[in-house]
């Protein structure tokens, strides 16, 4: 069943397993990180959602500052942008008037400044890849003074994450909580270089977790976002959030011009995935499937079937329908067909298009997936195995 349908109306999104953005290439890979483990310092696990120290010192803010802090660093980046002539004046009617006298392109030199953290003691580090973009190499500064060059060794425009390293031992670095038990009311702490401000820290809540990319406004990512209102401002891309014990829990990233008190940030379990590829070999492979999903609600399914034109009949208010699908992708060589409305991936339910991108992204490239789909008056089980999301040519 191919249905065609007014894509505003639905407010269907083209979401990252179904195609879009690719992975932008590695960038000067230190041949001394290949190979090499990757390890961070991660937190033990606890189920204690506020710390004990909180109940002893009024001011745990600070105190989860004091921890986090000495490892935030700035990140100024520098790069080249060439002016091209404008098409008009390559026009041979310009040509014949002023011959070999057309402006000649101008480079101009654009200046950033982002922030980031410190994983490992020997400078090993992450931002934010649109920090980095265009970019080899950039302007490390620590909190204490202490200036670097620092590699980009590979970026993922995917999840928006970026790894660099810097030549340096004894380096301070930050300890990794987890961001799959956060709740919303729970504390946020942010700090980061907001409007060039260094050492800038601001607090607030835990807003929401699992936001998708297309509610957050940039589909062609592939992130459940965590959504805080500690003020996030140009400059904290990159920077830490912090749980109440000096944690990291994300990266800070996604800011909406039109919000007022919104902030996103990358889990850190995603960032931490993409980083060990990243500094293990400068890319990475994010698993494809190539379809165009919507969430189903009672509204959608009314448009759906009026748009149909009789055609065919869509009974269910909840799950995942497939609005389209990838020409020679892994789903059409599996067996998904447009109108089948997914309800489980390897036995897990799945309501909501989130819910699919989660499953597939901790999938294995080329390794089975079983998709059970509700087709027509049906249920039916297809074995998908994801591709390598497509790169950018």
């Amino acid at each position: 069943m191919v249905l065609s349908f007014r894509q505003v109306a639905i407010g269907a999104s083209l979401l990252a397993v179904g195609g879009g953005a690719g992975l932008v290439a590695n960038h000067y890979l230190s041949n001394r990180l290949q190979g090499q483990p990757f390890q961070v310092q991660s937190a033990p696990p606890s189920t204690i959602l506020v710390s004990p120290d909180i109940a002893k010192n009024e001011n745990f803010i600070s105190t989860a500052v004091d921890r986090a802090g000495p490892a935030v660093v700035r990140i100024n980046a520098t790069r080249r942008v060439s002016s091209n002539v404008p098409e008009a004046f390559r026009n041979p009617v310009f040509k014949r008037f002023f011959g070999d006298q057309l402006p000649a392109p101008e480079d101009r030199v654009e200046r950033g400044t982002g922030s980031g953290f410190l994983l490992t003691s020997d400078g090993r580090l992450l931002t934010n890849a649109h920090v980095v973009e265009g970019t080899d190499t950039v302007e490390v500064t620590l909190k204490d003074g202490r200036t670097f060059e620092g590699r980009v060794v590979g970026a993922d425009s995917v999840t928006d994450v970026a790894a660099v390293k810097i030549d340096a031992a004894g380096l301070p670095n930050v300890t990794l909580g987890k961001s799959t038990s956060l709740i919303p009311g729970q504390w946020a702490i942010a700090i980061g270089n907001p409007l060039g401000l260094d050492n800038t820290v601001t607090a607030g809540i835990i807003s929401a977790t699992g936001r998708s990319s297309s509610q957050v406004g940039v589909s062609d990512k592939r992130v459940s976002f965590i959504q805080t209102d500690a003020a996030i401002n140009p400059g904290n891309s990159g920077g830490p959030l912090l749980n109440d014990r000096g944690e990291v829990i994300g990266i800070n990233t996604a800011i909406r011009a039109d919000a007022q008190g919104l902030g996103f940030a990358i889990p850190i379990e995603t960032a931490q995935r993409v980083a060990e590829q990243l500094f293990t070999k400068g890319s990475v492979d994010h698993p494809y499937l190539g379809i165009q999903m919507i969430d189903l609600t009672a509204a959608i399914r009314e448009e759906l079937n009026k748009e149909s034109g009789g055609r065919a009949q869509v009974t269910e208010d909840q799950g995942v329908f497939i609005a389209r699908i990838a020409e020679n992708s892994p789903a059409a060589q599996g067996g998904l067909r447009p109108g089948d409305i997914i309800q489980k991936i390897n036995g897990t339910s799945v309501q909501t298009t989130s819910d699919v991108q989660r499953q597939v992204e901790a999938s294995q490239i080329g390794a089975p997936l079983q998709v059970e789909v509700k087709r027509g008056n049906s249920t039916q089980t297809v074995q998908v195995r994801p591709g390598a999301f497509p790169k950018k040519s």
